[in-house]
């Protein structure tokens, strides 16, 4: 593996990409054009580079006592100083690309970083693991919608369902790592209520995402909204009958929940229609 590559694979590109090209779509969705998507996607993209450089940074020790390979500053393929560096610049830069729309969109998205970065440090390991999540997954389409023309107040609801997103995504995102985990010292609040419980809580947050997305928006319900509501409905009692009959095993839970998120993703991004 290339060093570059190595630098790129630390910033955890998938989830981080993932919540970049969301936002840029819906920035496109609630009226976005031309330098302004592009101001979007850079970014929400600096909060998503810098979360997870610094995480890496921060957890390289633990991550050698984990054995995690898979890893590249534990595995030796990157310098725990490079990607500290990587993470400080991508930090000081959201700010920077915040200022071209204006100041109440830089305040945004300053503390989209902020937060984001608290999970890192202090709060990963503590019964407030879930604060950033809420907080800074609300912000994020705040910003989207602060950032236009004449900045205008994001809707309420697009916030909350934001926040109950970002929510569940990080009681599911730990099902797979619980052990992993729990064996170099990370106690978060996912940690604490263990599987069951947080499979649990993941269904009932990001199921109240959809909800809000489907009946937030003023007018009646789409189809696409009804749609994705049944889905959620039908496939997260599936998930908790299938790991109860394979005797706790939590995967397909975990992958209800993943399901039911990017239905949640999917209806976030066609809800700028009518913001």
């Amino acid at each position: 593996m290339s060093r570059a590559l190595a630098v790129i694979k630390s910033s955890h590109p998938e989830p981080g990409g993932a919540v970049t090209v969301a936002m840029t779509l819906l920035a496109v969705g609630v009226g976005h054009r031309g330098w302004s998507i592009l101001g979007v996607f850079l970014a929400v993209g600096a909060t998503q580079l810098a979360v997870g450089w610094v995480n890496d940074w921060l957890d390289a020790d633990r991550d050698q006592v984990a054995g995690r390979t898979d890893k590249p500053v534990a595995s030796g393929a990157v310098s725990r100083r490079a990607v500290g560096i990587a993470g400080l610049v991508a930090s000081l830069a959201i700010p920077l690309l915040g200022l071209p729309f204006g100041l109440w969109p830089t305040v945004v998205i300053t503390l989209v970083g902020v937060f984001a970065l608290l999970y890192d440090w202090p709060l990963k390991s503590t019964v407030l693991s879930v604060v950033p999540y809420v907080v800074a997954f609300g912000l994020l389409p705040a910003f989207v919608v602060v950032s236009l023309p004449g900045n205008p107040a994001p809707p309420a609801w697009l916030v909350a369902a934001g926040s109950l997103l970002g929510a569940g995504a990080h009681f599911a995102n730990v099902l797979p790592d619980l052990a992993d985990d729990a064996a170099t010292g990370v106690r978060g609040l996912p940690h604490r209520l263990g599987a069951t419980g947080s499979a649990v809580v993941a269904a009932l947050l990001l199921l109240s995402a959809t909800l809000t997305l489907v009946f937030g928006p003023p007018g009646p319900p789409s189809w696409a909204g009804w749609t994705g509501a049944a889905a959620a409905v039908v496939v997260l009692p599936l998930g908790w009958y299938a790991t109860m009959r394979a005797k706790g095993r939590g995967v397909a839970m975990f992958r209800a929940v993943i399901l039911v998120a990017l239905i949640d993703v999917l209806l976030l991004i066609s809800s700028g229609r009518v913001v």
